[in-house]
């Protein structure tokens, strides 16, 4: 049964227009009885004039009066209160008239005849709906949490960590949707633990899985192209392979009902390389090798330069890549970093992708976002969290070249293959460390002789590069990766880095935000 309305607020007002109004006076008693008060209009300019004088909840109108039509009525209305739901009521069950009312944004579209009852239902979705699935999520998640707070075993295997994580990134976002504030700080109590326990399974899993490549072991950053992108290739002989650069899960998934109006979606994730940077994840995506290896046989591509020359050479690292693996196809590549860039892309949306191979896009703004926010005030206070995060991913996606490339695709009926190269967390604990002055300058990451953290639980130290099958940097370098929400800064520059880089969204280190990667099946409908 539906919930009555809350106790304290008034009755919901609704406006029925019906020429036929000796028939609504049993809906009319029926609604009263649970709250909602309804005013019945015998034409469209009655009804019209009745909302100049009086504000309503909500609208049901029918669509064939006589006079004016319902949809004509609707254009008027839209006017006078552009933010009044409308559901819309017809004898039609012509699928021109439905398409034409649904096109006009109507909430719903009910056909005659319709009983008490269907019309309580859809007057409670339309103006309780929210409130309800709030109401819904909230006692989900206090059903869900004790069992969660006990879920906490150091013998969990990648898949497992998985299921955990993806879970929790679900009930990030539904809480953070609803608006509950007071649930949403207990389910962040959690991750502190999850952090924790995390980089003790990854000190030992990720050196055994690569290690052992043919054990049981998560897909990795080099199998992404093998494993997901070259079936659909062999099967379509075209696919269209998307990178958003530093995309985490839930960015993904505040984004994927956009996606799921073009597409069969289907989830799955791999593990990024570490570190968990866009050189080294992202070059191992397209080169199908790790680090280490790349420096090995193309030194040309990889030196001691800034890391975003060691990005220069994806295209050719895919072709390497395909030419290894004895796969014939024409690839296509663009990266949009840029306004510039994104114009472009745009204006040649409709050659964009390729009549075969592979056309691969990699979009720059989600991990230009998280790097600008620490350079400018204001980009900080627009995305100063997790939520607005995520808000202002969509907001980008909604109006993006990657939206209009999706959109090309679907129509092209074009496979989409969708990932990320890592993700990013967002620090707010500075962890000092000590290292000489040959040392990298990366906040979550770093490179060097006799490196060291303070406190050793905020990093993980590897002495041995060929461990995590890195370049060879020279005897006596170790790597330093940060974990938990923790930011690498100097005892002499304790202040500075505080000031300057809490609370900014950093990658690089050790934490499932940044290496259990989204990646997308996309199927056009």
């Amino acid at each position: 049964m539906p919930p009555l309305p809350r106790i304290g607020l008034p009755p919901k007002a609704v406006l029925w227009v019906d020429d036929e109004s000796e028939l609504l006076e049993p809906h009319r008693l029926f609604l009263a009885g649970k709250g909602i008060d309804v005013t019945v209009a015998t034409n469209a300019d009655d009804a019209v004039e009745m909302i100049r004088r009086k504000p309503y909840d909500l609208l049901l109108l029918d669509e064939q009066m006589p006079g004016k039509r319902g949809l004509d009525a609707f254009r008027e209305v839209r006017e006078l209160a552009p933010t009044m739901p409308v559901v819309m009521i017809s004898k039609s069950e012509d699928d021109a008239t439905l398409r034409e009312a649904l096109g006009a944004d109507v909430k719903d579209y009910l056909v005659k005849p319709v009983s008490p009852r269907q019309v309580l239902a859809v007057v409670t979705k339309v103006l309780e709906g929210p409130r309800i699935r709030q109401q819904a999520v909230a006692r989900a998640f206090v059903e869900r949490f004790r069992a969660m707070e006990l879920e906490r075993t150091p013998d969990t295997d990648w898949r497992a960590w998985v299921e955990r994580f993806d879970e929790l990134m679900r009930w990030d976002v539904d809480l953070a949707a609803a608006g509950e504030r007071g649930l949403y700080d207990s389910l962040r109590g959690l991750y502190p633990d999850m952090h924790r326990e995390f980089f003790a399974y990854m000190q030992t899993a990720y050196p055994e899985w690569l290690k052992n490549l043919e054990g049981d072991r998560p897909p990795l950053s080099i199998d992404v192209v093998s494993e997901f992108v070259l079936p659909v290739l062999a099967r379509d002989t075209r696919v269209v392979f998307v990178v958003v650069d530093c995309m985490r899960l839930d960015q993904w998934r505040v984004i994927e009902p956009t996606v799921a109006a073009l597409f069969d979606v289907e989830t799955t994730h791999y593990f990024a390389v570490l570190p968990t940077a866009t050189p080294y994840a992202r070059n191992s995506l397209f080169s199908g090798l790790f680090p280490g290896e790349i420096a090995a046989r193309f030194p040309d591509w990889w030196g001691e330069r800034d890391d975003e020359s060691l990005n220069a050479h994806e295209r050719e690292l895919l072709e390497a890549q395909l030419m290894e693996l004895k796969v014939q196809a024409s690839v296509r590549y663009q990266k949009i970093s840029t306004p510039l860039d994104s114009d472009d892309l745009e204006r040649h949306i409709a050659t964009a992708i390729g009549p075969e191979g592979i056309s691969a896009f990699v979009f720059n703004f989600v991990d230009l976002l998280t790097h600008g926010r620490s350079e400018s005030a204001i980009l900080y206070e627009v995305a100063r969290d997790e939520i607005a995060l995520r808000q202002l991913t969509l907001q980008w996606f909604q109006r993006s070249a990657l939206l209009s490339v999706l959109k090309e695709a679907a129509r092209k009926k074009i496979t989409v293959v969708l990932t990320s190269d890592h993700g990013s967390i967002h620090c707010t604990t500075p962890a000092t460390v000590f290292a000489k002055r040959d040392a990298t300058h990366n906040l979550r990451y770093k490179f060097g002789e006799d490196l060291r953290a303070e406190r050793p639980e905020q990093a993980m130290l590897v002495t041995n590069e060929d461990l995590l099958r890195l370049p060879r940097r020279g005897l006596g370098a170790n790597t330093l990766l940060a974990v938990g929400n923790t930011f690498f800064v100097y005892p002499t520059k304790l202040r500075e880095y505080q000031s300057r880089y809490r609370g900014s969204f950093l990658h690089g280190g050790v934490t499932p935000e940044e290496c259990i990667v989204p990646l997308a099946l996309l199927t056009p409908k």
